[in-house]
């Protein structure tokens, strides 16, 4: 059995967890994960690449095991998000790495690329989005009120994402066979954004992905002077993120290498983990990923 690490980081007195497998001497993969989940969403991933690299999985700030501080002691934005990962793995020792993004983790990715592109020796997205085309209109269409106009009239639209019906939605639209999809996903996913105090925060979160989509000239400009390594490996039955996200990311990166799963969806690892973990190793083999 392939020995997985839990474990904690004191960031900027913040307490992050983390998950780790694999030698310290390999090259080093980490695993950003998406809104609702945590590191949880990695569990089986961690292992199944551990005899080749050294995966580290953290869980965001008020995700997960990682420290849930109110919304009024910590700013709750993709910014600071990407500070305490940053951090992270400044105390890790770790100054080369490839990532791997899904929903929330690539909005953080993408900061940690715009600011130390030297730092990213590849990039996997799993339904992780860059692109105006990947937003499914009809899933967006609250979210986007609610940006512009935040307030009563709108927060009805984004608080309904916390409820347990919502994530299990995450979770199984677009799945063919969700029989596979394991119901402690959702229900623990449910139990953790439904602590006390916690759902402020995740509103401020939903407030700041605004922030996005106005990055996306300079992440595109960055795929396109960098060429970094990129396979997009993408639950085409998602409808958060759509199939055209994927796509797109050919615009600045004609080499990239672009993968549709029929019968995945928005967490695709659920239902299609060998899958991806096989894409993962050729593509991660093939591009020459260096120790840190």
């Amino acid at each position: 059995m392939t020995e997985v690490r839990h474990q904690y980081a004191t960031v900027s007195g913040h307490r992050v967890h983390y998950r780790e497998a694999g030698s310290r001497e390999a090259p080093v993969l980490v695993l950003l994960h998406g809104f609702p989940s945590s590191s949880r969403m990695f569990r089986n991933l961690v292992p199944a690449l551990a005899d080749r690299f050294r995966v580290i999985a953290p869980d965001h700030i008020g995700f997960g095991h990682s420290d849930t501080p109110a919304h009024d002691a910590f700013p709750y934005t993709f910014d600071a998000l990407t500070d305490v990962t940053e951090g992270l793995l400044r105390h890790l020792g770790i100054t080369r790495y490839a990532i791997y993004v899904q929903d929330y983790g690539a909005p953080i990715g993408w900061r940690l690329a715009l600011r130390n592109p030297d730092a990213i020796t590849a990039v996997v997205t799993q339904n992780g989005n860059a692109y105006e085309e990947g937003f499914v209109e009809e899933f967006w269409l609250p979210v986007r009120a609610y940006w512009d106009n935040p307030g009563p009239d709108t927060e009805a639209g984004v608080r309904a994402a916390l409820s347990l019906d919502a994530i299990r939605w995450q979770y199984l639209h677009g799945v063919a066979r969700p029989e596979l999809v394991d119901p402690e996903t959702w229900t623990a996913d449910h139990r953790d954004v439904s602590r006390p105090g916690n759902d402020p925060a995740q509103l401020a979160l939903f407030r700041d992905y605004a922030t996005n989509p106005p990055l996306y000239p300079e992440v595109h400009a960055y795929f396109r002077e960098s060429q970094v390594p990129l396979l997009a490996v993408w639950g085409a039955g998602d409808e958060i993120f759509g199939p055209e996200g994927a796509r797109a990311f050919a615009k600045d990166l004609p080499d990239a290498e672009i993968h549709l799963i029929p019968g995945g969806g928005h967490f695709l690892l659920e239902s299609h983990l060998d899958t991806v973990a096989g894409y993962m190793r050729g593509f991660l083999t093939g591009v020459g990923q260096p120790s840190a």
